[in-house]
């Protein structure tokens, strides 16, 4: 079946090869931004998506079997970058004030 307009976290396979995803769409710039499941990035015109889907050279597809997600994802599990540093992450401050040697 094909895509007239690409839909964000969609996948999809031109002339039947290898099928990626569309992260990103911006209509006012008339850009797609697309991930492999290897993680390759690479940018499509709205314009070229439109033609390919008119000519039936694009099609819906199915994530690949192993897919997890992006690669370059953030793993960050505690919700805090490098602006937030804290000194009480590293456990320091509750030894703030002990006097080893009383």
């Amino acid at each position: 079946m094909a895509a007239a307009l690409p839909n964000i976290g969609d996948w999809y396979r031109l002339d039947g090869g290898e099928s990626f995803e569309v992260v990103a769409f911006d209509a006012d710039d008339g850009t797609i931004e697309i991930q492999y499941a290897d993680g390759a990035v690479e940018e499509m015109e709205l314009e070229d998506w439109t033609a390919s889907a008119e000519e039936k050279r694009l099609a819906e597809a199915e994530p690949p079997e192993d897919w997890s997600g992006s690669p370059d994802a953030d793993s960050d599990s505690d919700g805090l970058g490098a602006d937030d540093y804290d000194e009480r992450r590293l456990g320091a401050s509750s030894l703030d004030g002990l006097d080893m040697f009383e």
